[in-house]
């Protein structure tokens, strides 16, 4: 049973970067046409699809965040890397991690196979 956990600091400054990492177990981030994607959903808003990167390494992004979002990955330690630069109160959310077969940017439950538990990030001085 693959299984996502998110993992990163819960309070960033303002203009600071945000970096969250997701750990997946149970199954490798390189299996074939899997896509690993980063999601975050501030408090009282929808949810809004940041970015992905696929089994291949590839990456894509959500055009409102590409100036500022990174996705990496480590592939001897199966996880996956989000990183959002110059953060604002703005991007105060929760942030989560999922797997799915194939590429989507939906943000949808059911669109994904597999999703972290979510982590609160809160951005304040």
């Amino acid at each position: 049973q693959v299984q996502l956990q998110e993992a990163g600091p819960a309070l960033v400054k303002p203009s600071q970067t945000l970096s969250l990492t997701c750990t997946v177990s149970g199954g490798s981030i390189t299996t074939t046409y899997y896509y690993w994607s980063w999601i975050r959903q501030p408090p009282g808003k929808g949810a809004e699809w940041m970015g992905a990167i696929a089994y291949s390494g590839s990456t894509y992004y959500s055009p409102s965040l590409k100036s500022r979002t990174s996705i990496s990955r480590d592939t001897a330690k199966n996880t996956f890397t989000l990183q959002l630069n110059s953060v604002t109160p703005e991007d105060t959310a929760v942030y989560y991690c999922a797997g799915r077969l194939g590429y989507s940017d939906s943000v949808a439950r059911d669109e994904h196979d597999y999703w972290g538990q979510g982590t609160q990030v809160t951005v304040s001085s």
